[in-house]
């Protein structure tokens, strides 16, 4: 089979804006350093819809979106030596070579060899092995797992216990992952700390979690959809804010309600002014904010005391988790009740229903919607 093209469904965007359409492409085998994976599961993230409805550049179409799936490997390309067919495996929208500077520093989980370092702006690299209707169709962030099949290079997959439900650890991949280690890894809450996380998408409530299981005295969680803090009440939030209920800057209630502010914020929306807020949260002199949620279509901007005064304003990618190392770990803390993955999951679909599931994360009727790809 490894020199077979396949051929199967996948969920194509030709457009920026326009629904998904279901198509028949071909899936070439895997070359060298590559992996073809059969996808079993794959979550809807809001950075497919980000890139399909906000960031608009047409030179990222047409491709396949999906970036949070877990499946089987079917075959692999030659110098493959840590995988073989039938493991188990969740792909990586950040690889990790184990040879760059970046691997190597263990203050980063950044890698020099990720479709990212060059190719942000389009979220693909133009290097591909989908076509359909003769014509390359892109991997959107090196992943694409709206799709049966995907071939990905061996520094963008981690293999996976074998008991892992692939349904719910596909979560991993993106979502969960990036929330939980902005707050344990980037943010470094510590115990007895209050935190105030803005958004409770699933990156946001996964930061919630990351607060709890870090030992937060107190976490505010805010949001304008108020639906969602019975939700953020299941992974640890104490306090629920909704910032239109007042008639002045949630960071100027969140300062008077925390004797100064926060000492930890987390924004999971990616929204600039959100960003600005965030930071405004946090108490002088030694607070944190966190910009976890993604965009790259605005400046943002803060005035210079609220760095000079003690603040400290930080980035996250995938929780500063180095992806090949930490997604295993994960998976067996799931496995093993440290963190929670089954109360995201609220609407389960097909790969056909693709479009309701983006409707229902585009109008925040869902946390997270998985998309079964194949049995």
């Amino acid at each position: 089979m490894v020199n077979c093209v396949i051929k199967c469904r996948a969920a194509v965007a030709w457009e920026p804006t326009a629904p998904l359409m279901m198509e028949e492409i071909e899936v070439a085998p895997p070359q060298e350093g590559e992996i073809r994976i059969k996808v079993v599961a794959t979550g809807v993230c809001h950075t497919d819809l980000y890139h399909l409805f906000e960031g608009k550049d047409k030179r990222g179409f047409p491709t396949v979106l999906g970036h949070e799936g877990a499946g089987v490997v079917e075959s692999v390309g030659p110098g493959v030596t840590d995988f073989k067919p039938g493991d188990k495996v969740i792909p990586l929208f950040l690889s990790q070579c184990g040879e760059c500077k970046f691997c190597k520093c263990p203050k980063t989980n950044l890698c020099d060899r990720n479709w990212s370092s060059k190719y942000h702006d389009i979220m693909s690299d133009p290097t591909t092995r989908f076509t359909c209707r003769d014509q390359p169709i892109l991997q959107f962030m090196g992943t694409s797992t709206f799709s049966e099949y995907t071939v990905i290079n061996q520094i963008a997959v981690a293999k996976i216990d074998d008991d892992a439900p692939l349904e719910r650890v596909c979560l991993l991949g993106c979502g969960i992952s990036t929330g939980y280690g902005a707050a344990v890894n980037t943010a470094g809450v510590t115990p007895g700390s209050v935190c105030a996380v803005f958004g409770l998408g699933a990156v946001g409530l996964a930061a919630v979690m990351g607060c709890k299981n870090a030992g937060a005295s107190r976490i505010f969680a805010v949001d304008i959809n108020e639906q969602k803090f019975e939700k953020a009440k299941v992974f640890g939030a104490t306090d629920f804010l909704n910032p239109k209920a007042y008639n002045k800057p949630i960071s100027e209630v969140l300062a008077e309600m925390t004797n100064g502010g926060v000492d930890f914020s987390l924004e999971c929306v990616g929204n600039t002014e959100v960003m600005r807020t965030a930071l405004e949260s946090c108490v002088k002199g030694w607070g944190v904010s966190v910009l976890v949620g993604w965009t790259d279509v605005k400046d943002f901007s803060a005035r210079p005391i609220q760095l000079i005064s003690g603040k400290t304003w930080k980035g996250s990618l995938f929780g500063g988790f180095k992806s090949k190392d930490s997604v295993p770990n994960l998976v067996c803390d799931y496995m093993n009740g440290k963190i929670k993955l089954d109360e995201f999951i609220t609407h389960k679909m097909s790969l056909e229903q693709v479009n309701d599931a983006i409707n229902l994360m585009k109008t925040g009727q869902c946390i997270r919607c998985i998309l079964n790809i194949s049995k």
